[in-house]
């Protein structure tokens, strides 16, 4: 059963830049332990949704609360405390090229803990073997295969423990195989850690295959959420028209003119 109270809201929130609106009073609640996926066109704001949640970017007006604390209102100090319970998969892996898969994977430890190194090893193997990669800790990220360097980037994810794990178009640039392998992972950390799931993404199959339910993010405001099997079934003709791929011409200069 539902918790009532969302561990994360957005309330009204609107957010431009320069002459760009990108969120217009966009609501929003999520729940603890689900798979949310936030789909819309390139510029419709599914970027700058995390990184307001993250406190990287402040909007304009409204709220933007994580577990009833308004993110809004936190100092420095308190944003990165916060920030210690989120683990972000970024789009191309992020990974840095100069450090082994350990010490990528160490790196939010070291930053934010005092472990030995010895607690590292273990955390960094535990790591490796939740997400299908035992044995890898002293390649480069230069050694591996694009698969291979979102899984690391998911392990580093998952270092800490986080509450909230989000995915920034997590199967970006994969081939089928992989996208389908990245999929099965966000299912079953979200099973064995029982973490609340996030996902930016384009690539409706993979929607479909890992969420809970859906938001469909257009002209700065949420116009749909539901289940899997409420999106399907949806009449609207907005939702009908993303999950068929098909545009409008405003839709298409939108997308022509970059993400955010």
């Amino acid at each position: 059963m539902r918790n009532a109270n969302p561990i994360i809201r957005f309330k009204n929130v609107s957010i431009s830049f320069g002459r760009l609106n990108v969120l217009n009073g966009m609501d929003l609640s999520i729940y603890e332990g689900e798979t949310i996926t936030i789909i819309g066109g390139s510029g419709s704001g599914k970027s700058v949704t995390l990184k307001l949640l993250l406190g990287v970017l402040k909007p304009d007006s409204g709220s933007v609360y994580f577990q009833g604390r308004d993110v809004t209102t936190m100092n420095e100090k308190e944003l990165i405390q916060m920030r210690k319970q989120f683990g972000m998969l970024f789009q191309g892996g992020a990974l840095f090229d100069s450090l082994s898969v350990k010490e990528n994977i160490a790196y939010p430890l070291r930053e934010h803990f005092d472990y030995t190194e010895n607690e590292l090893d273990r955390i960094v193997a535990k790591k490796l073997s939740l997400i299908g990669l035992p044995g890898v800790e002293q390649r480069m990220p230069a050694d591996l295969s694009g698969g291979m360097k979102k899984r690391v980037g998911l392990a580093r994810a998952i270092a800490a423990d986080p509450k909230v794990i989000l995915y920034d178009e997590p199967t970006t640039g994969l081939d089928p195989a992989n996208t389908q392998r990245i999929n099965r992972l966000i299912i079953q950390l979200q099973e064995k850690l029982k973490v609340t799931s996030i996902v930016v993404t384009h690539d409706m199959e993979s929607a479909f295959m890992v969420s809970d339910r859906l938001a469909l993010l257009k002209d700065g405001k949420i116009c749909f959420v539901g289940t899997k099997e409420e999106t399907k079934k949806s009449t609207d003709p907005t939702v009908r028209g993303f999950i068929e791929g098909k545009m409008t011409e405003k839709d298409r200069e939108e997308q022509m003119a970059g993400g955010l």
